[in-house]
């Protein structure tokens, strides 16, 4: 197969490399920041449909101190323009920013042109945001079906490194990114770590508000969401290492443990670019959905951790140690709930676009993990919900028989990881994998990752001491997928670069090795 190809010519007439280029993202300021600025945290937008987007943006002048903006509302106008000095207003209004959230806003904006580029700012007090651009989707009947190119990351520790894995993507031309999870860390891990959170594990609101400031306060990350529309999902850390629906190790007391998820996610929404229908309700929030690009993509954006069974086959409070057991093979067993596998059931079943794009945060493909004799699997992934994993893989053999082709992005696990998925052991190939490492997070030894390729020959390409983010671009012959690496996490201005290349041919999924 020849892989897509975007030629600088190509990326210019479709209108998203003009402004990709050089770094724009890092120096976008309107004006000269305010004493009291309160667009400390930067914009972002999201979720993007055909005739709209999620505008986002919190009003924080003392953004680790509480967000140092009172009780009182204020009012924030937005505006969206077809260029980026505003001459051509597509939109405009004014937005309230709560207390009760923050003083986040998260505009959703309708009647726009389907498939094209705008720009967006605010202003609060009489003070202007950095300006944003951002993306809508393709319209459902583009007959033209045109190429996408979205990246793909996870894990971004902030003490573990610096963000320059967000720099060099925000370079990028790209249409959106799909964030799949442990955007945040509530706890500290790792070895010679370059920065420091800020107070201890938060287990209410004003802790999990004053994390994910500091996250936000990164100028790399915030050029990234300044660039394109994100898509975002979230994994354990976001409010609990390991946690599974109502316990955590730490907290194994289901009223208490549900207590500090609610605070974490209504944190999570006052600082994402979702819709107000994602907005928690207590300790539950629906996240999960499918987002249409056009006739080319439908990504099914999954939630991995609000419904699963507890973890099988361990006795202690810890999830480490290697284990097996016949109920991690139970059929009542999920990993995204009865109710979320029934309606991706359902989506699969329905008409689909070209590609199907499977986001969800953890690597799917089994992994035996045991050294020697023996089978060792890891609880708090698939492996610890094997029924659930094979119900999925039913339905994308069943979408498959239909000319569909699927594509599995995962996260998680701080490697790279590239896979061939199958019902069965020497099976048919249902499905490709790509695990896109991780921004900052410490992975695994090399000699695990060699183990873990020796004893599973379905994982195709396995690299765990690099840290980056993966890039998809997709059209109607196939798909080409590039891992880029940081040469050092511990620089803030490290180089990233290409690190592998693979392709996947539609109707023949498959890994195929392009380059290293």
């Amino acid at each position: 197969m020849t892989p897509p190809l975007f030629t600088r010519r190509r990326l210019l007439h479709t209108g998203l490399a003009a402004a990709a280029l050089g770094h724009p993202f890092l120096h976008l300021r309107a004006q000269p920041s305010a004493a009291r600025d309160p667009f400390t945290l930067g914009v972002a937008s999201g979720s993007p449909r055909p005739d709209g987007v999620v505008l986002w943006t919190r009003l924080a002048p003392e953004p680790l101190q509480g967000g140092g903006m009172g009780d009182a509302p204020v009012a924030v106008q937005w505006e969206v323009a077809e260029d980026e000095r505003f001459r051509r207003i597509a939109a405009r209004g004014t937005a309230r920013a709560e207390a009760e959230l923050a003083h986040s806003v998260h505009v959703e904006v309708q009647g726009l042109r389907p498939g094209r580029p705008y720009w967006y700012r605010f202003t609060a007090g009489g003070v202007r945001s950095p300006v944003g651009r951002t993306r809508t989707a393709p319209a459902d009947d583009d007959a033209a079906v045109q190429p996408l190119r979205f990246a793909f990351a996870s894990c971004q520790q902030y003490e573990e490194g610096y963000y320059a894995a967000y720099r060099d993507m925000a370079a990028q031309p790209l249409d959106f990114v799909v964030h799949l999870g442990d955007y945040i860390y509530e706890s500290s891990r790792g070895s010679r770590n370059v920065r420091r959170h800020e107070g201890g594990i938060p287990t209410d609101l004003a802790g999990f508000r004053n994390r994910y400031a500091l996250y936000k306060t990164d100028p790399h990350l915030q050029a990234a969401h300044a660039a394109f529309p994100w898509l975002v999902t979230w994994d354990d850390h976001e409010v609990a290492n390991d946690y599974t629906d109502d316990v955590s190790p730490r907290t194994p007391d289901p009223a208490q443990f549900l207590a500090i998820r609610a605070a974490a996610y209504q944190a999570w929404y006052e600082h994402m670019p979702v819709p107000a229908r994602m907005r928690p309700r207590g300790a539950g929030a629906t996240i999960y959905g499918r987002h249409r690009f056009g006739r080319m993509l439908d990504v099914m954006l999954l939630d991995g951790r609000q419904y699963r069974s507890h973890h099988a086959c361990l006795t202690g409070r810890s999830t480490k140690p290697l284990a097996d057991c016949a109920d991690r093979l139970a059929p009542e067993r999920s990993l995204l709930g009865m109710q979320q596998e029934a309606w991706l059931a359902n989506e699969l079943a329905a008409p689909l676009a070209r590609w199907t794009v499977i986001a969800q945060p953890t690597l799917m493909a089994e992994a035996d993990r045991q050294r020697g004799e023996g089978h060792g699997y890891w609880m708090d992934g698939w492996d610890g919900y094997a029924a659930s994993r094979a119900r999925l893989l039913d339905a994308l053999a069943a979408n498959q028989s239909r000319g569909g082709d699927a594509l599995v992005l995962g996260g998680d696990v701080h490697a790279f990881w590239a896979a061939d998925l199958r019902r069965e052991s020497q099976g048919p190939v249902v499905a490709t994998e790509f695990v896109g490492g991780a921004i900052t997070s410490e992975g695994p030894s090399a000699a695990s990752v060699a183990h873990m390729r020796a004893k599973n020959e379905h994982l195709r390409y396995g690299r765990a001491d690099k840290r980056g983010y993966g890039l998809m671009t997709l059209d109607a012959r196939g798909c080409a997928v590039e891992f880029r690496a940081v040469d050092d996490e511990k620089n803030a201005d490290s180089a990233v670069a290409a690190m592998a290349r693979f392709s996947v041919e539609r109707g023949a999924p498959g890994v195929h090795l392009e380059s290293t």
